[in-house]
Parts: C-alpha cells; structure tokens; sequence
C-alpha cells in the first residue's frame, strides 16, 4: 500500500512552486547534460542557456545534437557546445570525457539524463550489458567517475563550496530489485520482462546516487536523483500503440518534466540536498527504502568499477 500511494503521489503531483524564472543567474557556470537533443533534456539545456550557463549537450548522434543546438540558439540567443556521448560504449564514454577535460578545467553541474526505456529484450551495449542497465546505470557511473576529479576541484573554488550531480531515476524504482545476474546477457535476464529490466535500471541510478553521497559529500559533491514525472518524450518510442495511448492521458509537457532536475541543478536551497530524492515538480520526497542500504551501495559501486577497471 505504501508503495501505491508513494507512486499516486508521483504521477497526480500538485502544482509546482518552482519556475524557471526562479533560477538564478549562472554566468561562469560550466554544465553537461546527457541525452540533451531532445525530450527533457533539451528542455534542461534551454533553461540553463537562458541563465547564462555554458553548456555542453551531450549526445550520441551529432547530426540530432547539432540540429538541437541551432534549434536552442535561435530560441535563447546561446549556443550551446556538442559534446559526442554514448553511454552504450565504454570507450566511448572514455574520449567524451577526455574530449571535456581537453576543453575545460571546471564543471559545476553534471546531469545525468539521458536514458533509454524498454527497449527490444535482445537490444544490449557495445560491451555486452543489458542495454538499459548498461546505459542508464553503468553508463552514467563511469561518465561521472571520470569527471568526479574535475567536480572536486570546481566545488573547492565555487563560493558555496559545492559542485552538482542530478541523476534522473523515475517512479518506476519502487518496483522490482537489483539483480546482478542480469545486467549482463544471460539466460536469467531473458526470463526478466524489459518493464522490469527498466525498473531494475531506475532503481540502480538511486541507489548509484546515494553511494556518491556517502562518499564524496566531504569533498562538496551533492549528489541528488529524482523522478521528473511522468512526461511525453521519445522515451516512449518502445512502447506499443495501445500502451502509448493509456499513458497519454496522463503525461506533461517536457517543460513541466524539466522542472525537478532544474532544482536540484541551479537552486540555492537544493545545494542542501544532498542524498535526497527529489519527487515532481521540485518536491523533497522518499525513494524507496532498501535503496538507502550501504551495503547495496557498495556492492553496485564495486561491481561498477569492476567493469570499468580496463577501459
């Protein structure tokens, strides 16, 4: 039952009292944004290039990553930077970061956003994973671990002492569990329904941000997930017709889906908030509560590095 009305509170949230006009001005501030050409992340990008930031829209394809950016400066007057990322590749994952850090000594904010949803059972990542485990949560851990150094150093020099990590999760979380057995191919992930294999992924970008909490909220990191709600983008794409159609009815506009993680990038008071788990629009709310395990943390933490050791 808890688990029921936690979701109902997610999906019908009141509205928000967070704008974007409340977003302060953010000249001098360096952020990323992963799967930004479109959808939520598109719309994250714009806010940030409306107050000043400099962004860099990461994106695997660049034909869709550029269109994006001339589509933004034209609507903005900014223009953002394409940075190549595909977080279904290990190495390529490596050259997006060492491409950044070629360019920049500094990141403020680092979002992770980008995601994909139910995809084809047999659909896996360049290196063998399950394509929404590999993308959604070992992706974005190795992206961040190759930036965490260049956080670290931009929280020590920021005048609130803290640098940003927002990862986007979903309501989806409080469903299912980790099952290590299935990130990779194996006959067990077979017997998992791709729903499930999205839900196993939103739970692991939780229980991914918690751990960074734990361990680097010494070294100014705020590390915040949350849910941006239930929004109408390509997520979508993989659903069939008539499931489309049911949820239609109950989905915002991506400009609404922007809002939570807005907050938790830009907001004053969200730099406070550290290891919470944001709910639509821009509210405080309760992931689940084995997400909080230390444990579970560092065991997915660990099983994360292992993967990446020899990249």
């Amino acid at each position: 039952m808890g688990a029921f009305l936690s979701l109902l509170n997610q999906s019908f949230p009141p509205k928000s009292t967070f704008d974007v006009r409340d977003i302060p001005d953010l000249t001098g501030k360096v952020v990323i944004v992963t799967g930004a050409n479109t959808g939520i992340g598109k719309e994250t990008v714009k806010a940030l290039l409306q107050h000043n930031a400099k962004v860099y829209l990461a994106a695997r394809d660049q034909v869709k990553g550029e269109t994006a950016i001339q589509e933004l400066k034209f609507s903005t007057g900014n223009e953002a930077i394409f940075l190549k990322l595909d977080l279904g590749n290990l190495k390529a994952i490596k050259a997006a970061a060492e491409e950044f850090l070629s360019k920049e000594t500094r990141l403020d904010v680092l979002v992770n956003n980008a995601g994909v949803m139910f995809s084809p059972i047999e659909d896996l990542t360049a290196d063998g994973y399950d394509l929404q485990f590999g993308t959604n949560v070992l992706g974005h851990h190795y992206f961040t671990k190759l930036l965490l150094p260049t956080l670290i150093s931009t929280a020590k020099t920021s005048s609130d002492g803290k640098a940003r990590v927002v990862t986007v999760s979903s309501s989806a979380h409080m469903v299912g569990s980790l099952e290590f057995g299935t990130f990779q191919d194996t006959p067990a992930r077979k017997n998992i329904t791709t729903y499930m294999l999205y839900a196993q992924s939103k739970y692991g970008n939780v229980v991914f941000a918690l751990e960074l909490d734990r361990r680097c909220k010494s070294e100014g990191i705020v590390s915040i997930s949350l849910n941006p709600g239930n929004i109408q983008s390509d997520l979508q794409r993989n659903m069939g017709s008539i499931s489309r159609s049911l949820l239609g009815t109950m989905l915002y506009d991506t400009a609404h889906g922007a809002l939570t993680q807005l907050y938790a990038a830009t907001s004053p008071a969200a730099a406070e908030l550290g290891g919470q788990y944001l709910l639509p629009w821009a509210r405080i709310g309760l992931s689940r509560k084995d997400a909080h395990d230390p444990k579970l943390g560092q065991v997915l933490w660990e099983w994360c590095e292992e993967q990446v050791k020899d990249v």
